[in-house]
């Protein structure tokens, strides 16, 4: 089973701040680094250093060479990757007390052609994953063209947007969404849990949802079966790759033939590990650090 990630790739330019900064004020900045990032890569990597057979498709500006370097030195496959004359997308982003608030710019990202999507698909079929997220140009198309070739569509959808809610959902099989995304695209207002996920699996019955929820976990529902699991205690140093992580290792579990119970597992020990590290793509673990988490924790608990 091959995994074609069609997703963003970023900069990412970090500012450690004291607090993250309000409307009309001015503050300064405590640190400054710049990281490679982007939902997609770092889903990418994350599927790749999960053990996955991962292909990464999107757009980079003339500065994009970085992005191919660190996808190949990670085991993901590059070549379908495409260099157009435009700015590689980038990210600010206010890292406070190990929490984030990040604004994007779309930039090559956003240059993605329906063409390019067909030719690309044209290397998959029956029984591969497409992943998205929201980051990209002509979602709708993907999804559309992934289905007419017998794909199974993973969905991130993040962030949201008001044309997010006009794609064809009931085409995804695999919802891994937050708390928030999960509210917006249930039509809820409420904050309960329960809710969320009960007004996920009314809109969208032939879909798996994978509901994350902060510091309680992880919620999984799938046609009547309903799981939960939760998070492993780390210091929080920034939570920036924390839900990509996941993501990645969710769906490299399913390659890997896992029991559901243990994909959840193994991607939560993989989510601790990247928030207790600094970065997005830099902070995501391979598959050998999270068994050795794993085989920590297990003593911890003797």
């Amino acid at each position: 089973m091959k995994i074609l990630n069609l997703g963003s790739l970023n900069f990412d330019k970090v500012y450690d701040v004291p607090h993250f900064v309000a409307v009309g004020e001015t503050i300064l900045s405590d640190g400054y680094a710049e990281f490679l990032g982007g939902k997609g890569l770092n889903q990418t990597l994350a599927l790749a250093r999960a053990g996955a057979e991962v292909y990464h498709a999107g757009a980079i500006g003339p500065d994009g060479a970085p992005f191919l370097e660190c996808l190949t030195q990670s085991g993901a496959n590059a070549g379908w990757i495409q260099k157009i004359d435009a700015v590689s997308g980038h990210a600010i982003i206010q890292n406070a007390a190990g929490q984030n608030c990040i604004i994007v710019c779309g930039g090559a990202n956003q240059c993605i052609s329906r063409a390019y999507i067909k030719q690309v698909l044209g290397n998959f079929g029956s029984g591969d994953i497409l992943l998205l997220q929201n980051e990209i140009s002509n979602v709708s198309f993907a999804m559309e063209e992934a289905r007419r070739r017998g794909m199974q569509i993973a969905f991130n959808a993040s962030p949201i947007t008001r044309e997010l809610m006009e794609y064809p959902l009931e085409l995804v099989d695999y919802f891994i969404i937050n708390e928030v995304e999960g509210r917006a695209l249930a039509g809820v207002a409420s904050e309960e849990y329960d809710r969320i996920l009960e007004g996920l699996a009314e809109q969208f019955p032939n879909a798996a949802i994978v509901l994350t929820v902060g510091e309680n976990g992880v919620l999984y529902y799938n046609h009547g079966k309903r799981l939960s699991h939760g998070i492993y205690a780390v210091k929080a140093v920034d939570t920036t790759a924390a839900g990509d992580t996941f993501c990645g290792y969710f769906l490299a579990g399913l390659t890997k033939g896992l029991q559901m119970e243990d994909i959840l597992k193994y991607a939560s020990m993989a989510s601790a590990i990247a928030v207790s590290r600094q970065g997005a793509s830099t902070s995501i673990p391979t598959w050998e650090e999270v068994i050795h988490f794993e085989e920590a924790h297990t003593k911890e608990e003797l």
